[in-house]
Parts: C-alpha cells; sequence; structure tokens
C-alpha cells in the first residue's frame, strides 16, 4: 500500500508534531523531539478560533445512490459487468462503509445489473452489518475458507464469471490474483474508467464540502502566520496550522513547512530548521470536512523580501495565472501543464523538469483524495470537463536559494475555472 504525502502526514500526525517533512523512518524517529502544541497554553492567535462547521451537509443516502446509478451506466457503456472494491476511498464513495484493511479481506461487488454484495470474514459479520446499506446481501468466509471462492460464487450466481471485471486500481494483489485463480474465465481490467468517470466529476454537495474545507484552511493560514517568530522551527509552524485547522473545525489536518532555503525541497527535508530575519516561508496544507479535501500553499517572507525573492515569487504567480486561465472545459490537461511551464521556461528556468525550474507535474485532482485523477501533467489527453478540481501549484525550485510555491484548488464551470480561494496578491501579502 502506498501513501501520499498527504496520507504520510496525517499517518504521523498524532505522534509526532510537524513530521510532514520527515519521510525517511530514521528521520521521523527524530521528530519526538518536536514540541506539541499545549490546549491549555495556545499561541494568542490560535486562541480565539471557533469551528466553522455551522451549516455543513453531509453527503445523503441519495447522492450515492445516484452514484451507484451513474457506475453502473458506465460499466454497460463499457462492456464491464462487475467491479471490485476494496476498503478505502472507493468503497466509501459508493456506499458510506469505512473499513481498515488487513490480511483478511473484505471486498464489495457492484454488479452493473443485479444487488451489490459485500464479503466478509464470518466473525466480523455483525459489526459490517453495522455500516453496510440495508438491502445488500453479505456473505461470509470462515478462517478455513478461501475468500476468492465466496467472491467468485457472487459473480457465478449473478452470470458474470464469464464476463469482464473492473478491479479498482489500488486493490491489493494477492486479492485480484485470489479472484482470478477462482474465476479464471473472466477477464479482469482496471475499474478507473468507472471510480474516476464517476469520482472526476463532483455535485454540488461536494464542491460547498470542499468549499468549506477551504475556507478553515484560509482561516488557519492567518493564525499560523500570526504565529512566525525568529528561532521557531518549521515544526513549530507545522504544529500551529494543524492544531489552528482541527480547532476551526477540519479534520486530519497536515502541515508543509520550509524555511529559506529548505523551500526550495517541494515536500521538504528532514534537516532541522530555524526561521531568520529575510527567509522565504513556504507553508503547505490542507484539512478535510466530511470526507473532502483542502490543498492550499502560500509563501512569503519573514521580514522584507529581496528583489529576487520578489522577482521569483511574480513568475510564479503569473505561472499559476496561465494554468488557471488555460484550464477551461474541453481543453486537455496535458495543455494546462504546458502553459504554467511555458511561462516558467521562457524566463529561463529548466526546461522541462530540470532545475532550477518546476521539478513536477502542474497540479492534481482533489475530492475526497488529496491526491486523485485526473492530473495537470505532461502530455495528458484527460479533457477537462466541468465538475472536476484541481490543484494550481506550479513550483519554483532554486536549490541553495530558496523555492516559491503558489497553491490554489480551482473547480471547473460551464463557463469556466473558479477558484475555491482567493488568490495571493503579492510576496508581503499571503491573502487579500
Amino acid at each position: 500500500m502506498s501513501l501520499d504525502r498527504r496520507q504520510f502526514t496525517g499517518l504521523l500526525a498524532g505522534m509526532i508534531a510537524g513530521s510532514a517533512f520527515r519521510p525517511d523512518t530514521a528521520a521521523a524517529s527524530a521528530a519526538s523531539d518536536a514540541p506539541a502544541t499545549d490546549p491549555c497554553n495556545l499561541p494568542p492567535p490560535l486562541a480565539s478560533l471557533k469551528p466553522m462547521l455551522d451549516g455543513v451537509e453531509p453527503i445523503t443516502a441519495a447522492e450515492r445512490e445516484r452514484r451507484i446509478d451513474r457506475a453502473r451506466q458506465l460499466m454497460v457503456e463499457q462492456g464491464v459487468g462487475a467491479i471490485l472494491l476494496e476498503p478505502g476511498t472507493n468503497m466509501t464513495y459508493y456506499t458510506k462503509v469505512r473499513w481498515g484493511q488487513s490480511e483478511r479481506p473484505f471486498v464489495a461487488v457492484l454488479p452493473a445489473r443485479g444487488e451489490m454484495a459485500f464479503v466478509c470474514p464470518g466473525f466480523e459479520e455483525a459489526r459490517a452489518r453495522e455500516s453496510i446499506p440495508a438491502g445488500a446481501e453479505v456473505r461470509v468466509w470462515q478462517e478455513d475458507e478461501s475468500p476468492y471462492a465466496v467472491i467468485a460464487g457472487i459473480l457465478r450466481d449473478r452470470g458474470l464469471a464469464t464476463r469482464t471485471i473492473g478491479v479498482e486500481a489500488e486493490t491489493r494483489y494477492f486479492i485480484a490474483n485470489g479472484v482470478q485463480l477462482e474465476a479464471p474465465a473472466a477477464t479482469y481490467q482496471n475499474a478507473d474508467p468507472v471510480t474516476v468517470g464517476c469520482r472526476s466529476i463532483k455535485s454540488a454537495a461536494e464542491l460547498a464540502l470542499m468549499q468549506r474545507a477551504s475556507d478553515i484552511t484560509v482561516a488557519a493560514f492567518g493564525a499560523a502566520f500570526a504565529t512566525l517568530k525568529a528561532g521557531m522551527s518549521q515544526y513549530d509552524l507545522s504544529e500551529n496550522m494543524t492544531t489552528a485547522m482541527r480547532l476551526l473545525g477540519g479534520s486530519s489536518p497536515w502541515a508543509l513547512v520550509g524555511f529559506g532555503e529548505a523551500s526550495a525541497f517541494p515536500h521538504g527535508t528532514s534537516r532541522p530548521q530555524k526561521l531568520q530575519e529575510g527567509d522565504i516561508v513556504l507553508l503547505d496544507a490542507g484539512c478535510a470536512v466530511q470526507g473532502y479535501q483542502s490543498d492550499i500553499t502560500r509563501t512569503t517572507v519573514y521580514g522584507i523580501p529581496t528583489a529576487r525573492q520578489t522577482e521569483i515569487w511574480n513568475l510564479e504567480r503569473r505561472a499559476q495565472d496561465a494554468a488557471f486561465a488555460a484550464a477551461q472545459p474541453g481543453a486537455t490537461c496535458g495543455s494546462v501543464d504546458a502553459a504554467a511551464r511555458t511561462v516558467i521556461t521562457d524566463a529561463g528556468f529548466g526546461p522541462g523538469y530540470a532545475l532550477p525550474g518546476l521539478p513536477h507535474r502542474t497540479g492534481h485532482g482533489i475530492g475526497m483524495d488529496g491526491h486523485e485523477a485526473p492530473n495537470f501533467v505532461k502530455g495528458s489527453e484527460v479533457v477537462i470537463r466541468p465538475g472536476m478540481c484541481f490543484s494550481d501549484e506550479p513550483n519554483i525550485s532554486i536549490y541553495g536559494e530558496f523555492g516559491i510555491r503558489l497553491e490554489d484548488c480551482l473547480y471547473v464551470t460551464e463557463s469556466g475555472p473558479r477558484f475555491f480561494a482567493q488568490q495571493a496578491p503579492a510576496i508581503d501579502r499571503p491573502f487579500p
């Protein structure tokens, strides 16, 4: 199982403060010295924060039924008889079921026609039925039995044993292989055309939850930046930011921080950092509301920015603007990356992913996952459609100096893109 940077920081957030910049085990263990924010002695900018969750509406059962209907429509169009879902975002998206992964398979079979079925360990049936949608079939397997034979039995009973079966891309190999061995007459393919086909187009309810997560993150930025002081570590600022988002009602908060030269590392460095006058401050953070994510990056300066810092910040803003302007319905995702990259390359950086310059794609999809398909990446022929959501985050990394990243998430409407938050107006004004 792979973890993206958001999942990784969420995993460590409850154990160590500000560990988001520590992607290796040895460095992560060193973060145990990072101070945790004392809830009884909060920094003044955080002390008055209150939850911003009034009026939040969770996703309804009726909307999930529409999602299932859409998945079935896509399956019929593509000649897929059913899709297999493991616990994770896709299962929750369609069913609301949240279940931890283990060595014991827990699988949902969603057929193009007929009732959905769940397969779970026999001793977990009672607990599973607490969250499985009413009316769904549940089949169990005992510890000395094959769960894959049970799944194959569902396919046979629904006339799907020789059909095409979609397997979601994140399904673990031992489960996909086990099903194939028990139902060898079926054809298996990636279920992304169904799952991404549904999840990439957000409903009004989903956009509202993402908007609230963004609003919380923006408010937290204001509080966290107000705590900047000389000598603080990157972990101090990270902890202040995650605490602010939590106080404001955000769940699973995370924050990445880079000061000075460390800001050139897109996902940070394990080197200790202490804030000094004149340092670039890069803060990348987000949280969730009802399972829907935010993702915002602001880059500013602690003190008075230099001409060089301002020049590169302004270049980054022009690249972000170019990507936004290109993100029109009917355009390709690849064309958005090209628009931002051209601005940076024309200024003498790069080319391509070469440093100094833009070392990664221009943006990623976002929704229930902090990173999800599709992406603003070179060569992508995915056509942008209303309802799609992306980050817009060209990054300029100059190792030995600093890095600048401005990141805002957008959603696409019939008339063009819209940002969830207002862009940063200037290097010394992260928010209007």
